[in-house]
């Protein structure tokens, strides 16, 4: 009888199957175990809301504040921003910057043009010239015996149109120097020893700035022109003069370098007093070039104290 090589069945083990559920039960329990060791730890850090169970770890929250989240639509956006202050603007300039226009400017309505044309803000008519013609329609005696009055009938009005605009006007006085009042009248003029007209280095007659006449004949031609209604008088040549033959001057009466700075400020006087009506009228008068800076010396009679 041949023998078998393989041993009687005799079923499962017992033992097997125990231990199997043995390792079963033990993983459940470590997975168990895991689990409420983590959720011990994150207790602390749990939120509970009405949208469930969130986290609440630190490494979020410092992200949360180093990168807030975008408002929603309940929410507003507000931006606080440091402005600089605007710097207060500069007030404008009171410096007057005149041109000279001719005297066909006084009615031919180019005025206002002619003045923006150049930049400026103001009209400057020679209203008294250095040749002594007046640019306007004069009631005074010697400027109508002196034949040196303006004739046009219209002039006067046009003038106080024009000044009763907005255009800023200066009527310009050549005071002392003037060619044609001397010629007329001898008695009135600045006169050399040998008896004419005295003329300076560009042959130009001069009026005596002592003589009480020609102060009261300037003193009507600048109350005239501030009832026409201009904005300033500005007086040049209102000094004895200091160029040319000085020296070949015959003194006495009208020409006495004792009393310059005297003669002088009669005369800014009574000037003022001419305009005592017209407060609005504005006043200047050209200073002898160096008066400013050689104080306490006299040019022409002109001193700062003087003029100021």
């Amino acid at each position: 009888m041949r023998s078998s090589r393989y041993g009687s069945y005799r079923g499962r083990s017992r033992l097997s199957t125990f231990l199997k559920v043995l390792v079963v039960i033990l993983l459940l329990l470590l997975i168990a175990a895991a689990a409420a060791l983590v959720l011990g730890i994150l207790d602390p850090y749990q939120v509970y809301s009405a949208d469930g169970i969130r986290l609440n770890l630190p490494f979020l929250q410092q992200q949360e504040q180093e990168s807030p989240p975008p408002p929603t639509a309940s929410q507003s956006l507000v931006i606080t921003q440091t402005e600089t202050p605007a710097p207060t603007p500069e007030p404008e300039s009171a410096q007057v910057r005149g041109v000279l226009l001719s005297r066909q400017a006084l009615q031919d309505g180019t005025a206002q043009q002619q003045v923006e044309a150049a930049g400026a803000n103001a009209a400057v008519f020679d209203m008294k010239a250095d040749d002594g013609s007046l640019g306007y329609v004069s009631q005074l005696e010697l400027a109508i015996g002196g034949e040196v009055s303006a004739s046009d009938p219209g002039l006067n009005d046009a003038i106080q149109t024009l000044c009763g605009g907005e255009l800023y006007t200066i009527a310009r006085v050549s005071c002392f120097r003037d060619n044609a009042m001397p010629r007329m009248r001898n008695s009135l003029a600045l006169r050399t020893v040998s008896g004419y007209n005295w003329l300076d280095p560009e042959g130009m007659r001069w009026l005596s700035p002592a003589n009480d006449q020609v102060q009261e004949y300037l003193a009507g031609v600048c109350r005239e022109l501030a009832a026409l209604g201009v904005d300033e008088i500005f007086l040049d040549n209102a000094a004895f003069p200091v160029e040319g033959d000085i020296s070949s001057i015959q003194t006495g009466e009208n020409y006495n370098p004792q009393q310059f700075s005297a003669e002088l400020e009669n005369f800014y006087a009574l000037v003022r007093q001419a305009l005592a009506d017209y407060p609005d009228v504005k006043l200047s008068i050209a200073a002898q070039e160096g008066v400013f800076a050689r104080e306490g010396e006299e040019i022409g009679g002109q001193s700062a104290g003087l003029l100021c």
